[in-house]
């Protein structure tokens, strides 16, 4: 399995499929499926059961997992005119970083 470049909490924009263009806040990483859950996209509508925790049961709408060669990194700007880049990593100081490839600045 190979190391992911998006984590959680990172601002991505949509490439690819029904929500393409939009851009949103990473909530969950998947490592396992390859995939991460992006707040406000790819909304499904869910039955559920009554349970102790939702005791009326019925439709709820939620966030599902997008595949993460979908996403790409926003370095700057919002909505659909927000400017992406990939993500490389190099060792600045001994210890491993994520840097923007379009600008080479340090992402954490």
């Amino acid at each position: 399995m190979s190391k992911l470049k998006i984590k959680k909490d990172d601002l991505v924009k949509v490439i690819a499929g029904k929500d393409k263009g939009k851009t949103g806040k990473v909530l969950r990483v998947i490592p396992e499926k390859n995939s991460v859950i992006v707040e406000g996209i790819k909304i499904i509508s869910k039955h559920e059961k009554p349970s102790a925790k939702n005791p009326q049961g019925g439709i709820v709408k939620k966030e599902a997992p997008i595949n993460i060669s979908n996403v790409a990194y926003v370095i700057e700007g919002e909505g659909s005119d927000a400017k992406t880049s990939k993500i490389g990593r190099k060792s600045v100081d001994g210890k491993l970083k994520r840097f923007a490839k379009n600008n080479d600045k340090i992402l954490d």
